[in-house]
Formats: structure tokens, sequence, C-alpha cells
């Protein structure tokens, strides 16, 4: 058997132990916890800037008497 032709095999038989292998995550990879895409200082930030514009509004509306 020449070289290529052995390395050829090789990357055969790699390939298919990939196929044998595919769908199986291992658990260590896999995301386990509740942990958030944001911040805890920036969920709370939104939060207040939300809250906040729409007492301002509120309180704006009720100033004027309802005719913003």
């Amino acid at each position: 058997m020449t070289t290529s032709r052995r390395l050829a095999d090789r990357k055969v038989v790699k390939f298919e132990k990939n196929i044998t292998k595919r769908g199986f995550v291992p658990e260590t990879t896999a995301k386990k916890g509740k942990d958030y895409p944001v911040g805890p200082i920036l969920l709370g930030f939104f939060v207040f800037v939300v809250i906040g514009s729409s007492l301002f509004q509120i309180i704006r509306t009720a100033t004027s008497g309802g005719l913003a």
C-alpha cells in the first residue's frame, strides 16, 4: 500500500467515527444553570429607565390636564 493510500484510509476511518458520534453532545459542554445574557446592573438600569419614563409620562399627562 502506498503512503497516500494509507493516509486516505486513515482519513476515512476518522470520518466514519465522526459520523457515528454525530448528535451526542457531552454533558460538560452543554450550558447548565440560570445564567442571564445581560448582567444584573444592565437589567436594573433598563427597568429603571422604562418605569421612570412611564411614571414621568403619567405625571406629565396628569399635570397638563390630559391634553399632552
